[in-house]
């Protein structure tokens, strides 16, 4: 039986082949029937939606020069493309060191390292791998070493990688479904929180009493031995924790001996308005993966924070890793965090941020077809739905918002088959925010 992509739009819908035969011009076209003849097929790539041949701030533009707004950019262009400062200090390091054998210390990795766990209340310790699927197994090792235990404890509609491991603890179709079981044992699932569809059948938190914190709590304790419960701190949809939501789950990890792991791959570095996302809801976890914008939209690279007590796996490999310490990838990490400080790109998240959606919700109010709105930060999302009395989703129509969007020259992301998920750069200019903003809701308003 086929599944429902949520994770992103389907790129095999009816939609998607009207889209492609309205693009004009011979380069395009040319280029994506060779990358459909060169590359397996799958969910969320190819077949592509259109081509790239330049990427600058916030911009993409196609072979054909039509250029797009880039609100999704696969969560890494937090500092926008090709950011001259980084580009410079790539260059530099390329010519100081170009590689590091993970058995030498290399300068630019161990200050990496520092200014990372300087990050972290009460310090980490830290390792790197080129990916941040690869960033959370390590994690789940880690968790493993400190235990004792195996089983894990995660949620459904989630998403923490591709491979196995982050596959089993993640909770999204695509990624778990038919082609990829069996999976790892012990990955345990819970409903995940989520105020405007309850799992619990809740009108909202201020009535349900965090039935769905009650229910990690319920798990962990019938369960005895989990190792780590891991969890994205807000979900990338987005969706936002009910307020004290962390703080149960924390709490009732620490009384079950579990660890609690947050995943920060979309969410960490500023997007939501805080350096990591978990900060707005005062908790501090054990461990911390972080990725995809660490290398500043330009090269590879993840990272695990754990507390120092956890560096307990010293006579065995759990992250051995070619470029674990590359001196590039890490000079390109360590310059996007110069950035993202220098330029206040965390507090202009929170400002632009906040200034956005209370414009959105002023829109929404009489919008039929929007039943939610929600984000933090500079990460923020519109859930379409048919019937607002009932909640009840509407894929198509957020598909049209997304094409007729595309047509305006702005890109994003449909996350749960219908919720338009808008992830600028931290870099972003007001008029061009606002520019966009009006995009999708002509889009809305006309659809």
């Amino acid at each position: 039986m086929a599944r429902a992509h949520t994770e992103g739009e389907s790129n095999r819908s009816t939609a998607r082949a009207r889209h492609r035969a309205r693009l004009s011009g011979d380069k395009s076209e040319a280029l994506l029937a060779r990358d459909s003849a060169a590359f397996l097929h799958q969910a969320l790539s190819t077949p592509c939606v259109s081509t790239i041949a330049r990427a600058e701030g916030i911009w993409i533009e196609d072979l054909d020069g039509r250029r797009y707004m880039d609100f999704h950019g696969n969560s890494v262009h937090h500092i926008g493309y090709g950011h001259p400062r980084l580009k410079a200090a790539i260059a530099a390091q390329m010519d100081a060191l170009p590689f590091a054998p993970r058995r030498f210390a290399c300068e630019p990795a161990v200050e990496l390292a520092e200014a990372l766990s300087a990050k972290m209340q009460g310090g980490a310790k830290v390792l790197f791998t080129t990916g941040g699927s690869d960033a959370n197994e390590v994690a789940l090792k880690i968790a493993r070493a400190a235990t004792g235990r195996f089983k894990t404890l995660s949620f459904w509609d989630s998403f923490h990688g591709a491979g196995f491991g982050a596959a089993s603890v993640g909770g999204e179709a695509t990624f778990r479904s038919q082609i990829a079981g069996p999976l790892l044992p012990g990955a345990e699932h819970v409903a995940p929180f989520n105020c405007y569809h309850c799992a619990y059948g809740h009108p909202g938190p201020q009535s349900c009493n965090l039935a769905c914190a009650n229910m990690v709590r319920y798990v962990l304790e019938r369960e005895g031995d989990v190792a780590a419960v891991i969890a994205e701190p807000m979900r990338a949809v987005p969706i936002v924790p009910p307020p004290g939501y962390w703080a149960a789950v924390q709490k009732a990890c620490h009384e079950a001996g579990a660890l609690l792991i947050m995943d920060e791959i979309p969410t960490g570095l500023g997007k939501t308005g805080r350096f990591f996302a978990y900060e707005h809801d005062g908790i501090t976890p054990d461990i911390v993966t972080l990725g995809k914008a660490l290398g500043g939209g330009i090269l590879p690279i993840a990272a695990v924070l754990a507390r120092p007590a956890l560096d307990v796996a010293g006579e065995f490999a759990i992250g051995h890793y070619t470029h674990e310490k590359n001196p590039v990838t890490t000079r390109a990490a360590l310059t996007t965090l110069q950035i993202i400080e220098d330029e206040g790109l965390v507090e202009r998240a929170a400002s632009l941020g906040a200034a956005a959606l209370a414009r959105l919700r002023d829109f929404a109010q009489n919008q039929p077809h929007i039943g939610d709105l929600r984000g933090r930060g500079l990460m923020f999302g519109i859930e379409i739905v048919a019937d607002r009395d009932r909640r009840a989703p509407d894929a198509a129509r957020a598909e049209r918002i997304y094409y007729a969007c595309l047509a305006e020259g702005l890109s994003f992301k449909i996350s749960a088959g219908n919720v338009l998920t808008l992830s600028p750069p931290l870099t972003i200019a007001k008029a061009e925010l606002d520019r966009a903003l009006q995009i999708v809701e002509t889009a809305i308003s006309t659809s």
